[in-house]
């Protein structure tokens, strides 16, 4: 068995975190979000990955190099140019001579990876998708199946009347190397727009598995708060998220940390400090007053005193002026200066 991490995107929707950080290594929880998904690779019995990249691909090889500091081998398949999900799959061609399994570099969850592949070779499927229910339908595209699970047909982000399920492409697949003679080599290619209706066009046996577990796309902002939010919640557990490291016995006094919080190491805090419902990267400091409320604050930041951070993100090396306030939505790029007193 092979696994595939789609993580070659700009993450144009994650920016301006994501203009010095490639997606797939933004800190989830202080731990880069591209070992959530190997840990989750190595669960379902998958020991090589192949990451297909393009956006600042050195800085992810130089974080996991051979990947065996974190018990797997990785293979990297870069790309000149973006080729599209079913493009960069086929750019790895070379490489897929087994079960394949292929993850969105984006896709956080707790799915049972086993269950799926144990489902797609019992069923004799030559794909496999992982399908999600959503609340609100007509904002995807949506994936048709039959009562016993095979895949009908696809709907391109339907009107009223077409909605027929509440199930999407959760951007999780199990595929057979013979799927690669439906792709071109070297051009853009989609698994959803070209691949999967050529496989139904054919009479591929193309399986769904509907997932029970949790899901989120961490793309957006907003949706990166929200799993930080669902880490600390209890709603996502992994191995992979750091425990705390703060020394709570040496706290200056009148400060308030709640437990749930994350603190990384090498962090100083001065008196009278609150953090409530918040992970802390390395090495910052936040001074004597500050709050910090709902928030995700990455490395080596300095929060000065009496500031205000409530439900924000705070990209690395960041100040954050005395009594300045950074109110709901706030999403700071690396190396950003807020003045003193000035409102966000």
């Amino acid at each position: 068995m092979k696994g595939l991490i789609l993580a070659g995107g700009k993450g144009t929707r994650l920016r301006p975190l994501t203009i010095n950080t490639p997606k797939p290594i933004v800190p989830v929880a202080n731990s880069p979000f591209l070992l959530y998904q190997i840990d989750l690779m190595k669960s379902g019995g998958i020991e090589e990955v192949i990451l297909s990249l393009s956006y600042q691909p050195r800085k992810i090889e130089d974080l996991l190099k051979d990947g065996m500091d974190y018990g797997t081998h990785i293979r990297y398949a870069v790309e000149g140019t973006p080729l599209g999900t079913g493009g960069a799959f086929k750019n790895a061609e070379e490489w897929i001579d087994s079960t394949t399994v292929v993850f969105n570099g984006d896709v956080l969850t707790s799915i049972s990876l086993g269950a799926v592949i144990a489902e797609h070779r019992k069923r004799g499927a030559i794909a496999t998708l992982v399908l999600t229910p959503v609340e609100n339908p007509s904002a995807y595209g949506l994936v048709e199946t039959s009562p016993d699970g095979w895949v009908k047909r696809f709907v391109e982000k339907p009107g009223p009347d077409e909605i027929t399920c509440n199930t999407i492409n959760a951007g999780i697949y199990v595929l057979e190397p013979s799927v690669l003679r439906y792709m071109p080599k070297g051009e853009a290619y989609s698994f959803e727009r070209g691949l999967f209706p050529a496989l139904l066009e054919n009479k591929e046996p193309v399986l769904s598995y509907v997932l029970d577990k949790y899901w989120i796309d961490i793309g957006t902002p907003q949706k990166y708060l929200e799993v930080h939010h669902d880490i600390l919640a209890g709603k996502f557990t992994s191995t992979r998220v750091a425990r705390s490291l703060l020394d709570r016995g040496s706290l200056p006094a009148g400060v308030v940390i709640d437990e749930k919080s994350i603190i990384d190491e090498g962090v100083t805090i001065r008196g009278g400090v609150r953090i409530e419902n918040s992970v802390i990267g390395r090495n910052c400091k936040i001074d004597e007053g500050a709050q910090i409320i709902d928030s995700v604050i990455w490395s080596g930041n300095t929060i000065d005193a009496e500031a205000r951070v409530i439900r924000s993100i705070v990209g690395k090396g960041c100040y954050i002026g005395r009594s300045a306030t950074l109110k709901a939505g706030v999403v700071l790029g690396d190396k950003s200066v807020v003045t003193d007193y000035s409102v966000l």
